[in-house]
């Protein structure tokens, strides 16, 4: 117990196989296939099985015709709840009693349902749904997602919203995925383990960000001068969204495929982001020389997701897509592990004492 460490960094919990983060030479692996690889040139659906399945195909299923089983407004709600509902509505069984195969079946299935149902519950509940034949000649799985909402796809945004998937595929323990083991441990089944990853998310400190990054691009947008808008940030201790990761300790890989990407499809606000980006960087370095703060992965999802006409509330669960796949792969690692997560606590709260010593006990006792 005299290791403790708070917010676990630095913890060793696991072996994967999975992902590898190179911390120092700001890369990010699959497998053992750089994203730079994979970004623009392989599509979500087979990183998916990539990742899944150290194969790109059969990879990520086609979804199957549902009802939404409730409209909240809010896609990320929509899906958490509506993954917590599969087990029951598909009879699915825990992992503990279940093969391998079967798991990897299950995860297919759910993990489509929930990009079905996100571009459902960002469709709305007062529009007619896309009929089926439309969403069945997608090409790709962002494209089925872009038919399901909106009816019909620029092709352009369907480039761009790939590259995001692929690129927030998968990325290490974070909390998300940390979160999808533990439940996937303890023999639930997949829906539980899904559901719970994507309460994780519900925090601003995971997959919120790109939101945050648009007002910043905004406020440079309004002035005209991205100098000075970083420095007055900065100067009433403010937070520049976008920069610094706890992770590496040079450029975020996945921020390096996605300013390429925006850079050739011709994004409008690339330029803006840009003059902001390197306002940002240079003044960094200048005030804290001690301390790397890079670009990362939030600050350029932001312009590829704006890019793609997807809205600030809606970015979270387009993080939630992406994600699915680094959340399918570790459950099915975990299962294999057959091993409860079960970590210990030290305990510091106050030494033995009778009852009566207890604020209130006077009440409390007859």
């Amino acid at each position: 117990m005299s290791d403790f460490k708070p917010g676990l960094e630095g913890v060793v919990a696991f072996e994967t196989e999975i992902a590898e983060p190179d911390k120092e030479g700001g890369s990010l692996r699959y497998r053992g296939v750089d994203i730079e690889e994979l970004v623009g040139h392989v599509s979500f659906g087979p990183v998916w099985g990539l990742l899944v399945d150290n194969a790109f195909s059969p990879g990520l299923p086609p979804a199957e015709p549902f009802d939404l089983p409730a409209s909240t407004g809010d896609a990320r709600v929509d899906a958490q709840s509506g993954a917590a509902a599969l087990g029951a509505r598909w009879g699915l069984r825990p992992l503990l009693d279940i093969s391998d195969e079967q798991a990897r079946e299950d995860l297919g299935r759910a993990c489509a349902q929930l990009l079905a149902i996100i571009a459902t519950s960002a469709r709305g509940a007062d529009r007619p749904a896309v009929p089926q034949r439309y969403v069945d000649e997608a090409k790709t799985a962002a494209e089925a997602l872009l038919v399901r909402w909106r009816g019909e796809t620029d092709p352009r945004h369907v480039k761009a919203l790939d590259a995001y998937w692929v690129s927030a595929a998968e990325h290490g323990m974070n909390a998300s995925t940390f979160t999808a083991r533990v439940i996937a441990s303890t023999g639930a089944d997949v829906g539980a383990a899904l559901s719970g990853a994507i309460g994780a998310l519900s925090g601003p400190l995971h997959g919120g960000a790109p939101a945050r990054v648009l007002y910043m691009i905004e406020e440079v947008e309004r002035s005209g001068d991205a100098e000075a808008y970083v420095k007055s940030v900065l100067d009433r201790h403010g937070r520049l969204m976008g920069f610094g990761h706890r992770v590496y300790r040079a450029e975020d890989p996945r921020a390096r495929v996605l300013r390429r990407t925006a850079k050739e499809l011709g994004a409008p606000r690339y330029e803006v982001a840009l003059a902001l980006e390197t306002a940002a960087l240079a003044e960094l370095r200048a005030r804290r020389p001690d301390r790397v703060l890079e670009t990362n992965v939030e600050f350029w999802a932001a312009i590829m997701l704006d890019f793609a006409q997807v809205p600030a509330d809606i970015t979270p669960a387009m993080f939630t897509c992406a994600r699915t796949a680094g959340w399918a792969a570790h459950i099915m690692e975990q299962k294999r592990t057959g091993r409860l997560i079960r970590p210990s606590a030290r305990y510091i709260g106050p030494a033995p004492r009778p009852v009566r010593d207890v604020a209130g006990a006077d009440a409390a006792l007859p």
